[in-house]
């Protein structure tokens, strides 16, 4: 592959064997814009990342697009060369992320925006930290100077004709890490898809590149359970128009929700993020886009991950634009669309509403993400037709109700009881907007499980001093 860009650099560029420093940066560090005679060099992964000295600030690439190789060169750069409180920035990240363990506490420190598995163990013990933001915002932190990057490590797809690369399966807050970064190191994969939107960078503004043939991450969330299926069953059915405008995340209750969805037609999409299923009402003609305001007619997504057949379907399909989450995540643009459907999902909800999305108790377990953001775009459609949804399963694998008199000391309030508007589960839906604290906790006991019914309209009299009632 090498080999072959090095030919399209010297068709592309005049001066293909001269190199200029990050003075470039303080002309124009926009990803679109092709800087004049200035290549990357290629080097091997542990080269490329030997410019990261102790105490930089290191972006990482995440989501499907996580540049393992690049991480896996830094934690053996980091041993060998006795670095020294790194901070490495991310928000979900895909693969066992090697710099996360035990061993490299005092090497690498991580700053994370968003948690998955490979990162949870680390910020419960203390060993590395999380930063609570809406997803929307944290291309501010870049934007305003909060945060000031030395490196970043992306994965990008080959570079065309023209010298461009792409972000491929994940733009989300990494094309304003770019924008930041004092210093860029390209994963070269042939198997990241080519994609459209701010996915875009041209080469020139990498300054190392790696070659790297690898398979993208992929999550297989198997089938949805009988539960999911009624959860589902209740949102397709009830809250999701024709013509609606929809947002889901990845996960058993949102996949739940697509297999309903296959007779729904003219469905728009824009989220910030889906996975394989979307994949299947695309096929079936569901999704037309046709109503949507922004973007009409395309699909609007910051990062996808599933397995080959999505990424497959992202390659060169101008129907799909990647955008940065600041603007798929903005409020003002989500609320422009017919019939905001948002779909989110929570650990618990209170009796008064109050949704807990990142934390278990004190534990960290994820993040503020995106749910705000689409919750409120919703809330505020310019049609007055949006409907903010919570999808919940009424009981933990302990057959604990989710459900709760008060939420856990320490867990983290994501969606406020105002801005709560539907919660479903199995059972049923919950409708809270403009009801008073008695009606709610009347509607959400109606959605628990049986067999705690009793247990939480007890607690709930004991705070009200009256009965739950409509």
């Amino acid at each position: 592959m090498a080999a072959k860009i090095s030919s399209l650099l010297r068709q592309t560029f005049k001066y293909p064997g001269k190199f200029f420093c990050n003075s470039f940066y303080t002309y124009s560090s926009e990803p679109f814009h092709p800087l004049p005679n200035r290549v990357p060099q290629w080097r091997t992964a542990e080269e490329a990342v030997a410019v990261i000295k102790s105490h930089d600030k290191v972006w990482i690439h995440g989501s499907s697009m996580t540049p393992t190789p690049l991480v896996e060169a830094l934690a053996e750069h980091g041993k060998r060369g006795g670095l020294k409180n790194v901070e490495l920035i991310h928000i979900l990240t895909e693969g066992p992320l090697e710099v996360a363990k035990p061993e490299f506490q005092g090497v690498f420190r991580i700053n994370a925006l968003f948690l998955d598995k490979n990162t949870r163990g680390a910020v419960n013990e203390g060993r590395a930290d999380f930063v609570p933001i809406f997803l929307s915002e944290i291309p501010l932190l870049f934007g305003r100077g909060i945060i000031n990057l030395d490196v970043a490590l992306v994965q990008v797809s080959p570079p065309d004709e023209h010298g461009f690369c792409t972000l491929g399966a994940a733009v989300e807050c990494t094309r304003a890490a770019i924008i930041n970064a004092k210093y860029i190191i390209g994963l070269v994969n042939p198997k990241v898809p080519r994609t459209f939107g701010d996915s875009v960078i041209h080469m020139s503004h990498i300054d190392t590149m790696v070659e790297g043939d690898m398979d993208l991450p992929g999550k297989d969330l198997g089938d949805s359970d009988e539960i999911e299926r009624k959860i589902g069953q209740h949102i397709a059915g009830n809250l999701v128009s024709d013509g609606a405008t929809l947002q889901m995340g990845i996960g058993t209750i949102p996949q739940a929700v697509c297999e309903q969805l296959t007779h729904h037609r003219d469905l728009g999409i824009h989220t910030e993020m889906f996975g394989d299923k979307l994949v299947e009402l695309v096929e079936l003609g569901c999704i037309t886009n046709a109503r949507k305001t922004v973007s009409t007619g395309k699909i609007v997504v910051s990062f996808v991950i599933g397995s080959r057949k999505v990424y497959d379907f992202l390659d060169n399909n101008p129907f799909i634009m990647m955008h940065d989450v600041g603007f798929c995540n903005n409020i003002q643009n989500i609320c422009q669309n017919p019939k905001v459907t948002a779909i989110n999902s929570c650990i618990e909800v209170d009796l008064t509403g109050q949704v807990v999305a990142d934390s278990i108790g004190h534990k960290m377990y994820s993040g503020v993400g995106g749910q705000v953001d689409f919750i409120r775009g919703a809330a505020l459609g310019l049609d007055g037709l949006g409907k903010p949804i919570i999808a919940i399963k009424s009981c933990t694998k302990n057959d604990e109700s989710k459900i709760v008199p008060i939420i856990k000391d320490g867990a983290g309030v994501v969606t406020t009881r105002a801005h709560a508007h539907y919660i479903v589960t199995e059972y049923g839906i919950a409708y809270l907007f403009g009801k008073n604290l008695r009606q709610r906790a009347y509607e959400l006991i109606n959605i628990a499980h049986p067999q705690h019914r009793e247990e939480l309209e007890k607690a709930a009299f004991g705070q009200l001093k009256c009965m739950p009632s409509p």
